[in-house]
């Protein structure tokens, strides 16, 4: 028997355990039936779930719970990615609390020290996810740096610099001079700076006169090895293959026509340090400039520069270098100027761009095929205007940096003989075998010290997870993928990285639909951080409101386009109301002892209500197995609110009351009977949304020896069960109700005060209709009696259209029309004025400008939401003056 309340803190754990012990999770378990994959993106083994991962994980979810249920073989593949920076960053913190370094320890001492602290701290995020409802195959869990995937990414390594794809090359990257190591994009942070820009002379070699530069930067002057203007700016075109002479240093650099040069910034010529910007970086190679590095892995001034700046931090060397550059007479002015100084989202500090010998892989050439593979349809992206910026990253891409300078990762699979010579291979005794043939003896051989970036490893996630390079029958059946589950913000990180690898090593996609979500961003629509403190933890949310709310909000707000969920607090509240709704509506069948009749056919009953009923089961399916297909799961959530709380709680359950309780005991059997079936049906397909609460309602309605929801088919109807003249009666009596409950809220009619209804006009059908539903009309619509003759309209009605017939309320015998007048012109009045201030706001070009986007949003939003309401207020008072 159902309790009073549904209880969610007392329920999810004891579903949850029985569908893990039971097996439910597992892949495998349909025999032949056609499988359906998906790979859940592996989480950093240092992370906890946030509200973004829970948006990640509930779509996943739905749709692997979905495909189960229709009978498909279902894997979702869970783990984990080791996150060597942060993992790393994680132990040294402890260990510096004792007062230890890693270099204290040594390499081997250390990472022993990882491992202990990842079996001990690691993976919480994967027993987070049950608390979410996840129902992954646990026991197929794996860890990017276990060995079968540490084999599989030797493997690739070793394939792939056998054929030319790896090398090692010197080349700019983004490094942390904190953390010693090269970082991705991804781990670069861009902070809005209040800094400065200075304009300088450099003096044309053998003339009189100068050209002057502008730069944030002045330290990296002292690295310059040219300077540009663009080709067709008439200023400087007799200066184009001429040298300047750089301040403080005496190098004469040449002047180089090039269109990355912008007449319209600054002076229009810009100084160019190859070594230490990525533009000018491609200027330099463009031009055959020097490269010159003037810094070391601390970013402290190095011995390529005049002795007396060697070996000072880069910021005081750019206060010496202005100093020094003003005492020559060669500082023009200085700006106020806010820009944008890249910064390490572990490090904290500001990355450098920085001259080092790293390891890429030439990722152009991957890049062909996994372009082609988007372009004929092979892979497809949902929503599709994300493969524009999928092409238009990898049709522009460079060489991908995979060493990192750490040690927590997948150690290089490269060592180097006494005189440098390179081998790669699976392991260190396959390298000294290779070496003894190339030198003739023995000999010591030098591992490389760099691990691998992390995406490295991860971009095998499709295939080494099942096994890969053995050909087991996992990788044979389950790859390749069917749904890869996203956000944007890595379509180049990960998903175009698989495509590349999955393409090159399996010949075929990992994956045939991406689909990309938006951020989750609070309900003003800002990004959630610490700082601005207002971060949901999904936690939280499951504890205050339960588990299947916070799907049901999060599936809900999935709104095509992959544009970005508002959250709020009320959202998941109000959908824990529909839960609750849900509970109510089952005691009330239970109560009213709607049980499950063995082989009850849907296609038997008589009565008007319930082949109405049945046909809106029908016709919601079809809609939700739509809304699947297309990943449209705000549809899938509001088709299944609107059946659930309007169709059968507001109108089904009220109007079978009646016949429950003092009606015809033949119809009344026939009515217990839909209503457990369609109970059952909504269950069932609420179920992928809303796991906990259908199951327990489930094990009530069926029976605590029954198979458990999560292992029962998606119910499939026949078309046939679509009652249209059904339907058609229902859709007349729910109107007619729902337009006298307008009218009354409208009219401000007392709740308690019962009024008359005429109508007029009606044909016989109609008449029909609601002569047959005459006493629950009366009942929901709160009237005092129904006149069907076609009399005149009294004086003070109101008129409401119901298909070729008017209904009419007389209502001035319940309300003082001059006072209700009189209140409406009064609450529009005031809707009217701050109405004003709203479109004096929005016209306002200034506020426009200078106020953040989630505020003009929120503004837009009021102003629509007052709109409507002045609307609604004018409608009613027309109403009244023509009484």
């Amino acid at each position: 028997m159902l309790g009073k309340t549904f209880s969610p803190s007392e329920v999810e754990p004891r579903h949850y355990e029985r569908w893990e012990k039971g097996g439910a999770f597992e892949s495998g378990r349909h025999g032949n039936a056609k499988p359906y994959t998906i790979m859940m993106p592996p989480a950093n083994v240092t992370g906890s779930l946030h509200i973004g991962h829970s948006l990640t994980f509930t779509i996943q979810d739905i749709l692997i719970r979905y495909y189960r249920m229709q009978g498909r073989d279902a894997l979702w593949q869970p783990g984990t990615d080791h996150a060597g920076i942060a993992t790393q960053m994680v132990v040294e913190r402890q260990m510096a609390e004792e007062g230890l370094s890693r270099h204290d320890l040594g390499r081997a001492a250390f990472l022993d020290r990882v491992w202990d602290w990842k079996e001990q701290s690691g993976g919480t995020i994967m027993r987070q996810l049950r608390r979410l409802g996840a129902s992954a195959h646990w026991q197929r869990e794996r860890f990017t740096m276990d060995e079968g995937l540490s084999q599989a990414v030797r493997r690739v390594f070793v394939d792939l610099y056998g054929q030319g794809l790896i090398y090692k090359d010197k080349r700019l990257v983004n490094w942390d001079p904190k953390l010693h190591t090269a970082i991705s994009d991804l781990e670069v942070e861009p902070r809005d700076i209040k800094g400065h820009l200075w304009h300088f002379r450099y003096p044309i070699e053998g003339e009189e006169g100068h050209i002057v530069v502008a730069t944030t930067r002045p330290e990296t002057m002292l690295g310059d090895s040219g300077v540009a203007v663009h080709p067709d700016d008439d200023r400087y075109s007799a200066l184009v293959g001429k040298k300047v002479v750089l301040p403080l240093v005496g190098r004469k650099i040449p002047v180089v026509a090039d269109d990355y040069a912008d007449p319209e910034t600054g002076s229009g010529a810009v100084k160019i340090t190859p070594a230490h910007d990525f533009n000018d970086f491609e200027v330099g190679r463009r031009h055959d400039l020097e490269l010159i590095n003037i810094f070391d892995e601390n970013a402290h001034l190095n011995d390529a520069v005049p002795e007396t700046y060697r070996g000072l931090d880069r910021y005081e060397a750019r206060k010496r270098v202005v100093e020094d550059l003003e005492q020559g007479g060669y500082l023009v002015k200085v700006e106020d100027h806010q820009h944008v100084v890249p910064y390490g989202d572990r490090g904290g500090v500001a990355i450098e761009p920085w001259l080092t010998d790293q390891w890429y892989v030439d990722a152009a050439t991957l890049a062909k095929p996994a372009i082609e593979a988007v372009e004929q349809g092979r892979t497809r992206f949902v929503p599709q205007q994300w493969e524009n910026t999928y092409f238009e990253w990898m049709r522009n891409i460079q060489p991908w940096c995979i060493s990192r300078q750490i040690w927590w990762g997948h150690q290089i699979p490269a060592w180097y003989g006494p005189d440098g010579e390179t081998f790669v291979d699976l392991s260190e005794a396959d390298a000294k075998n290779a070496a003894a043939k190339h030198y003739g003896r023995e000999v010591e051989l030098t591992q490389d010290n760099d691990v691998l970036d992390t995406w490295f490893s991860s971009a095998l996630w499709p295939f080494s997870t099942l096994g890969w390079p053995a050909q087991t029958p996992e990788l044979a059946r389950y790859y390749p993928g069917d749904v890869l589950v996203t956000g944007f913000d890595i379509i180049f990180f990960w998903v175009a990285r698989m495509m590349m690898m999955g393409l090159h090593f399996m010949g075929e996609v990992p994956f045939r639909t991406v689909y990309i979500h938006g951020l989750v961003r609070d309900e003003r629509g800002q990004k959630m951080s610490k700082s601005k403190g207002n971060i949901m933890d999904p936690l939280d949310i499951v504890d205050r409101y339960g588990c299947d709310a916070l799907r049901f909000t999060l599936a809900a707000l999935a709104v095509p386009a992959g544009r970005d969920v508002k959250l709020s607090e009320s959202r998941v509240e109000g959908y824990r109301n529909f839960a609750t709704k849900l509970w109510n509506a089952a005691r009330f069948c239970e109560m009213n002892e709607a049980r499950l009749v063995p082989g009850f056919d849907p296609a038997t009953p008589q009565a008007p209500l319930n082949r109405w009923i049945i046909s809106q089961v029908v016709r919601t399916g079809k809609e939700l197995e739509e809304a699947f297909e297309s990943y449209r799961f705000n549809d899938v959530a509001n088709t299944l609110y609107h059946f659930a709380w309007h169709s059968f709680c507001d109108w089904y359950v009220e109007f079978s009351k009646p016949i429950l309780s003092e009606g015809d005991e033949q119809v009344a059997a026939e009515t217990r009977a839909t209503t457990a079936w369609v109970l059952a049906q909504l269950i069932h397909m609420l179920s992928p949304v809303m796991p906990f609460i259908t199951e327990e309602l489930w094990q009530n309605l069926a029976g605590d020896e029954s198979e458990p929801l999560i292992n029962r088919e998606w119910p499939s109807y026949e078309a046939k069960l679509i009652d249209v003249e059904a339907e058609s009666e229902m859709t007349t009596v729910i109107n007619l109700i729902s337009g006298i409950r307008a009218v009354r809220a409208e009219m401000n009619v007392p709740p308690g005060s019962k009024v008359p209804l005429i109508l007029k006009d009606a044909s016989a059908k109609t008449m029909e209709r609601v002569t047959a539903n005459k006493s629950v009309i009366l009942r929901l619509a709160r009237l005092s009696n129904m006149d069907l003759s076609d009399q005149e309209i009294p004086k003070g009605s109101v008129q409401i259209p119901i298909d070729e017939a008017t209904a009419i309320l007389p209502v001035a015998d319940v309300i003082d029309i001059a006072q209700e007048k009189t209140r409406l012109i009064r609450e529009g009045e005031k809707v009217q004025k701050e109405l004003a201030k709203l479109n004096g706001k929005l016209g306002n070009k200034q506020f426009l400008a200078k106020a953040p986007v989630e505020v003009v949003e929120e503004q837009k939003a009021r102003l629509e939401s007052l709109t409507q309401t002045k609307n609604r207020l004018q409608l009613a008072i027309s109403k009244l003056e023509s009484l």
